[in-house]
């Protein structure tokens, strides 16, 4: 008889790179679940209480907090140990009211930043697609898998400063020359630096930015760089 639907499991030697875990503990690990990130940018939400933020010391117990309704995610309750957290999501822990930004950082693709009950409310998120819809208004997907209906004239690649309570944008930070960008992957992930040119794709070749970090120049891909700010990020990300 074939097999009806994948592993529910991951080998730890298989996990992502950046997941904050003992390789050699077990030999299985939880798997992320179908979500708003991909699954190599993503942590499952029960390592991160175990194994990131050490709320809990075993699974159980990380099932147990989340079962209570302890933990949301942008605002809304979490009970799965294997809903996705990616980049620029906000946990807040209600017991304590503490809350964390996952960001990149010194190379790693999340970490979390603590960060104050005036920003937990508040999120990046980077324009993924933008398309008009029945009656001509245009719709944007952002990074995160959320869409809205918006008459705010905006690009792929801008970023939008959302507060997800109240569903709103609250700033724009344009993908343009001249504001600040943040790398959300690879080497550099975590390092800030200027936007000095941007490069239109080519057959062979994905759009491209010119990015100045400290006394260098580096060539990226727009996809892995988010504009965060003029000279300094609008909220706290580092």
């Amino acid at each position: 008889m074939g097999k009806k639907g994948g592993d529910t499991r991951l080998k730890r030697q298989l996990a992502p790179r950046f997941w904050n875990i003992r390789r050699k503990q077990s030999q299985f690990v939880l798997k992320v679940s179908p979500g708003p990130h991909r699954k190599h940018w993503s942590y499952p939400l029960g390592i991160i209480l175990r194994d990131v933020l050490s709320v809990s010391t075993t699974m159980h117990e990380a099932k147990t907090i989340l079962s209570a309704g302890k933990v949301k995610v942008d605002g809304i309750q979490r009970r799965d140990v294997k809903f996705p957290v990616g980049l620029m999501d906000v946990i807040e822990l209600t017991p304590t009211g503490q809350s964390y930004r996952f960001v990149p950082k010194g190379s790693k693709l999340l970490v979390p930043v603590e960060i104050q009950d005036a920003e937990k409310m508040l999120k990046f998120v980077k324009v993924s697609s933008k398309v008009t819809t029945k009656g001509g208004k245009l719709q944007y997907g952002f990074h995160d898998g959320k869409t809205m209906i918006s008459e705010q004239p905006l690009s792929v690649g801008d970023t939008c400063l959302l507060d997800f309570q109240n569903f709103t944008i609250k700033n724009t930070v344009r993908f343009e020359k001249g504001n600040l960008g943040l790398i959300t992957s690879g080497d550099n992930a975590g390092s800030f630096g200027t936007i000095e040119d941007i490069k239109d794709g080519l057959f062979s070749l994905p759009k491209r930015v010119i990015l100045a970090l400290g006394s260098r120049s580096v060539e990226l891909p727009t996809d892995i760089v988010m504009a965060v700010g003029l000279e300094a990020p609008v909220i706290k990300v580092n």
